[in-house]
């Protein structure tokens, strides 16, 4: 907590460049791009970063391959090459998946006329993937014999990209990141609104925990408030070309269903796109697309209903899944840029592209939209537009995104050899340690080697099957601004949607790790969890 207390107290009635408003992928991306260049830069959310669209997708970086239907070619090329920016740029977290896709007898179209769009996509994304294969019914289930092909026309095989860690957990290192460059960000310090005085914004804060208030001033403000563009454009005044729409999603996850590597696509009942995802050992099912008035969407019976049927209408499982088979849930808001106030007839078109909105004269920026394979344009796009504003970038071309150099990397593994640390490697997981820590941390990784070299007991598991060292946990504490238990849990990691609550809550090693979190507010903040997820 004491990050998170030392950057309340330098925001209070201080003086930024930039204030961006909002913790989500889109104001993570603007602020480590802004920080990393030199621009003086605070960044608050009302709740925790990532806490709402950025933390309930379906974990992909893909290239768009639906939008081919609605023929916009231009915006897949677009997502395409910044998919492959992505894999460039995180090796070790942004990974190349397959996707098994299953056609029905009955589609709108031919099983072949459908593989041909994913050679078409292959050619768009150019070839930085592996080549699309086309399977008749018999060959899908050689590849996962779960897969129920009694009704199935034919089907293909193609790939995409996915994050092996949690979309929260990517969407904070940009957080990370931007503190590291000196950026001035807290979680649960919400903006009550904003005005323009003598050439600056004076914007009205509110600390969530303690209730104070105070004023941040800056040249330029930010709007990346995701779902809540809109509402905060409303407090300011701010009149602009672009609104959202909303569309909800949510996603259920489960026991493992598939032993295969691969992402099984089908279409569900009302024709849209049905994921069955790995997730390390378990399933991640989803998603709905239902248009929602307003971004404080939840999972209904109706929605989870829906993703079981289709679910169990399209594999060949030992029973089917029932509520009681769910572990978790992920419920959010798709927020869709719509140009002009009009409605629109069809909002199941509307792609996810980014709009940046821009009010030169009161220096003032709204971003709409957006989504994570599209991430590095906007930061690039953010810092070009501040620097236009008159906003003085000390390092312009400075990059600001990526995995550390490979003799980083080399160091790090070497250390790790010769301290045998996949030796240490828990039964429960999945994946070495090496490769595990080097992933979510990166430089970092080599503190936590040193922390297990003086403390063997460092590299313990602290919850069964939640993949989390005690120096992680430890890490935690010190640099991730954990407010919550809750942040930890389900953003920073992804332990609560793989464990289920009551097994979280009964772990041996829950109490020591609030107390490494929160110290003396250990019993406090763990309660404050119980009654939050009831």
């Amino acid at each position: 907590m004491e990050l998170r207390a030392n950057n309340v107290s330098k925001l209070r009635d201080g003086y930024f460049d930039v204030l961006i408003l909002g913790g989500g992928i889109n104001g993570a991306v603007s602020a480590a791009s802004l920080a990393a260049k030199g621009v003086k830069v605070a960044l608050v959310d009302r709740g925790d970063f990532a806490g709402s669209t950025s933390s309930n997708s379906s974990n992909l970086a893909w290239g768009g391959i639906k939008y081919l239907e609605n023929h916009e070619y231009f915006l897949v090329d677009k997502l395409c090459r910044s998919r492959n920016h992505l894999m460039r740029s995180y090796p070790s977290t942004v990974k190349e998946i397959r996707f098994l896709t299953t056609i029905q007898k009955g589609f709108r179209f031919p099983p072949f006329i459908v593989y041909l769009g994913t050679i078409l996509y292959w050619i768009i994304g150019r070839f930085a993937t592996r080549a699309p294969k086309y399977l008749s019914p018999a060959g899908l289930s050689k590849r996962d014999g779960v897969i129920d092909t009694a009704l199935a026309a034919g089907g293909f095989e193609y790939s995409d990209c996915y994050l092996y860690d949690n979309d929260a957990r990517f969407v904070f290192n940009f957080i990370r990141s931007s503190l590291n460059y000196g950026c001035i960000a807290a979680n649960y310090v919400e903006s009550m609104g904003s005005e323009r005085r003598g050439g600056l914004w004076h914007t009205q804060l509110q600390d969530k925990l303690s209730g104070e208030t105070f004023e941040v001033r800056s040249r330029v403000l930010i709007n990346a408030c995701g779902p809540y563009v809109d509402a905060h454009n409303d407090l300011t005044g701010q009149d602009t070309e672009h609104r959202h729409l909303f569309s909800k999603g949510i996603h259920l996850i489960v026991d493992r269903i598939s032993e295969t590597h691969r992402i099984l696509t089908f279409f569900a009942s009302d024709g849209r796109l049905f994921f069955v995802i790995p997730m390390g050992p378990k399933t991640c099912i989803g998603t709905t697309d239902t248009q929602e008035s307003s971004p404080e969407v939840e999972v209904t019976a109706a929605d989870r209903q829906f993703v079981l049927d289709n679910v169990n209408a399209v594999l060949k499982l030992e029973r089917p899944l029932t509520p009681d088979d769910v572990i978790a849930e992920r419920c959010g808001v798709r927020p869709l840029a719509l140009k002009g106030r009009e409605g629109v007839a069809d909002w199941v078109k509307l792609s996810r592209k980014h709009a940046i909105d821009t009010n030169s004269d009161d220096q003032h920026l709204s971003i709409f939209g957006g989504k994570l394979t599209d991430c590095l344009n906007v930061g690039d796009e953010v810092s070009d537009i501040v620097a236009k504003m008159g906003v003085a970038v000390p390092f312009p071309a400075k990059r600001w995104y990526g995995e550390p150099s490979n003799s980083v990397k080399e160091e790090f593994m070497h250390q790790a050899m010769l301290m045998g640390l996949d030796d240490l490697t828990d039964a429960s997981s999945s994946e070495p340690l090496t490769q595990r820590l080097w992933r979510r941390y990166g430089r970092s990784a080599l503190e936590m080697l040193e922390m297990i070299r003086e403390d063997p007991t460092s590299a313990e598991l602290l919850i069964e099957n939640a993949e989390y060292l005690r120096c992680e946990i430890e890490h935690a504490a010190r640099r991730e601004m954990i407010t919550k238990l809750e942040d930890f849990l389900r953003r920073r990691s992804k332990i609560s949607l793989v464990v289920r609550r009551d097994d979280i809550i009964n772990a041996p090693g829950l109490k020591e790790a609030c107390e490494i979190l929160f110290g003396d507010e250990a019993d406090a903040k763990l309660q404050e969890y119980i009654a939050a997820t009831a």
